[in-house]
């Protein structure tokens, strides 16, 4: 039997930049797209600093989860690409406060440049409640 595929774009994000939805849901897993540091109106945090960004992209991820259906608490899988390495430390700090208990499997991937010349992409895969 064919799964259901679902496409959302949560009104709590800005509109996806490409082809893409922000999240998809499928045989009960939540697939987040990337997510960059981009508010909600579509402002691009290119001159924040690293914690400004990472702050706003674990919000984006926040709210595509929510939106599809899912919570941190569901969280399986993230993947995370920074700019630099270095930043790996001040990540990983505020990364923990944002997820608190939950523990999903992590990967933290240095880059050279980012898309819009940001410092931080995180996508996740997770399960709906």
């Amino acid at each position: 039997m064919k799964s259901k595929v679902e496409y959302f774009n949560p009104s709590t994000l800005s509109k996806p930049g490409g082809h893409y939805s922000h999240a998809v849901v499928a045989n009960q897993l939540i697939f987040i797209s990337g997510q960059l540091p981009i508010t909600r109106d579509g402002q691009k945090l290119t001159q924040a600093t690293f914690k400004e960004q990472t702050v706003q992209v674990l919000e984006n991820l926040k709210c595509a989860l929510e939106g599809a259906g899912g919570a941190i608490q569901n969280l399986l899988q993230v993947r995370v690409y920074v700019d630099d390495i270095a930043n790996w430390p001040e990540f990983n700090a505020i990364y923990a406060e944002w997820a608190g208990n939950s523990l999903p499997a992590r990967a933290v991937v240095p880059t050279s440049q980012l898309h819009f010349g940001l410092k931080i992409e995180i996508e996740a895969i997770a399960e709906k409640l």
